[in-house]
């Protein structure tokens, strides 16, 4: 049975209805008044709220303020552990451990947000943050479900705020170098993609814990750290890493990697959707002859293989294979045997009519193939360099906000970074497709099951975000909140 013990208390929809969206009567006076060349006056600054400020959310807000032009002025986590180090730093920040009484209370003190939560909560606390106004800064993927990325998207035109996804690669030079070099014709015509990582470092393919209820830490809101997804009584382990594992949480190895090496390809060939997928994944046997079934956890590995239609940049249609676990595709003939592929760990490989080009995460280091043409090409320079390369990632976004929507581009806005997701995230909905099962009787009236969305190729209706030939799979397009907890109407 469900539980809810505060979150109906205060929904959304009424907290957006009784927060004032705008001051008025406040006068921006010009930096040089204030100070000489080069000082920021306080309304130059970027008013920042974070929710999730311990892990990688404590790097992001960091990040915001070594711009010296973002003030960190609230943090919001439900964990004090977690939260810890930011508050130290951020002494004069306000802090709460509900991001819905932040939003309530000081929603006119703040100009933007950084979301880094669990990906279950990103789209419900991201789309609050858009209603009201503030640009947002979201980390990756940006959603758990297909359905949420393709409304964080239409919410972004919708709104007219600043947004970006934490896929700091996207503003790295590397990805540029590869368009570069393949709108220069260096490998012809993309004939096939491979992306691959030694993810996930963390649990999968395993049971939910059988453990005896364990009591929840004293500084930990579970209530609140479960948001959106189904209640379960609190188990060790789970906080504050291994919830990537656990699909009412996470969204596996594709959720911590897929934005960082399948945006390189995104990027080069201008992929829109996939329109159908297929995948196998790794087993876990617990007898002789007896796989384990345990469909609340990502499985240790998979190959999924995408189809996407063919464009100007493809030798047909262009198949994108996604292989994490540890797989790797065959080492290409032109590497070396003792050059490393991608990042070793890591790494993407474009396989052209002409040629090959591979690189690691974020797309760094991209190498043409035999490695020795590097160097030995001279393309000029088609786009831009973003200030600091990954790293200028945050203060693009930063300055883009202060200019205002429209002003600055930005390297993965939700118009780039919800497609994006969406690719990786209908990898994901093949995976959790093969877990599907049936229930039959057999001729000696024993129990058998069968699983339809095993050794199949799913089609895929991007116009209606469904698959066409498995229905039971669009029950992953969109999962249903947990009572009290409501994404709303875009």
């Amino acid at each position: 049975m469900e539980k809810n013990k505060k979150s109906s208390s205060s929904s959304r929809r009424d907290f957006i209805k009784s927060t004032a969206l705008a001051t008025a009567g406040i006068s921006i006076i010009p930096r040089h008044v204030l100070g000489g060349p080069g000082f920021v006056a306080p309304s130059d600054k970027l008013v920042v709220a974070g929710i999730g400020v311990g892990g990688k959310g404590q790097s992001d807000i960091w990040s915001f303020h070594q711009t010296g032009k973002a003030d960190i002025a609230f943090l919001c986590d439900v964990d004090d552990r977690r939260a810890k180090t930011s508050r130290e730093r951020f002494p004069k920040a306000k802090y709460y451990k509900d991001w819905r009484e932040l939003f309530d209370k000081e929603a006119k003190n703040f100009d933007a947000v950084s979301v880094s939560t669990p990906d279950h909560n990103h789209a419900i606390q991201t789309l609050a943050a858009m209603q009201l106004g503030k640009h947002v800064y979201v980390q990756k993927p940006l959603t758990h479900d297909i359905y949420e990325a393709r409304a964080l998207t239409k919410a972004a035109a919708k709104y007219d705020v600043v947004t970006q996804m934490g896929n700091q690669g996207a503003s790295g030079d590397g990805v540029r170098k590869m368009r570069e070099w393949f709108n220069a014709g260096l490998i012809g015509k993309a004939k096939e993609v491979y992306c691959f990582t030694d993810r996930p470092v963390w649990p999968q393919g395993i049971p939910w814990p059988a453990e005896k209820k364990s009591s929840v830490p004293a500084e930990l809101d579970w209530d609140l750290w479960l948001g959106t997804a189904p209640y379960k009584e609190y188990v060790n382990g789970l906080v504050p890493f291994n919830w990537r594992g656990w699909w009412d949480y996470g969204t596996g190895a594709l959720g911590d990697m897929g934005c960082h090496l399948i945006e390189a390809p995104y990027r080069v060939l201008d992929l829109k959707y996939p329109k159908n997928v297929e995948c196998s994944v790794g087993s876990v046997y617990v007898d002789e002859f007896k796989r384990g079934y345990f469909p609340e956890s990502c499985p240790p590995s998979s190959h999924v293989t995408m189809t996407f239609d063919g464009n100007q940049n493809t030798d047909g249609d262009l198949k994108l294979h996604w292989m994490d676990g540890g797989i790797q595709p065959t080492r290409p003939e032109e590497l070396g045997p003792n050059e490393v592929f991608g990042d070793g760990g890591n790494g993407v490989l474009i396989i052209g009519t002409k040629g090959k080009m591979m690189c690691g995460t974020y797309g760094e280091n991209p190498q043409l193939l035999p490695t020795s043409r590097t160097n030995e090409v001279n393309v000029a320079q088609q786009y831009d360099r973003v200030p600091g390369g990954a790293n200028g990632h945050y203060g693009q976004w930063v300055e883009a906000s202060i200019a205002g929507p429209g002003k600055k581009e930005l390297s993965s806005p939700f118009e780039i970074a919800g497609p994006l997701t969406e690719i990786l995230l209908i990898a994901n909905l093949a995976i959790r497709g093969t877990d599907i099962r049936r229930e039959k009787t057999n001729a000696n009236g024993n129990i058998e099951f069968e699983y339809p969305g095993r050794y199949i190729q799913m089609t895929w209706d991007s116009d209606n975000m469904r698959v066409t030939n498995l229905e039971e799979a669009n029950k992953f397009v969109k999962r249903n909140y947990r009572d009290g907890w409501d994404l709303g109407k875009i």
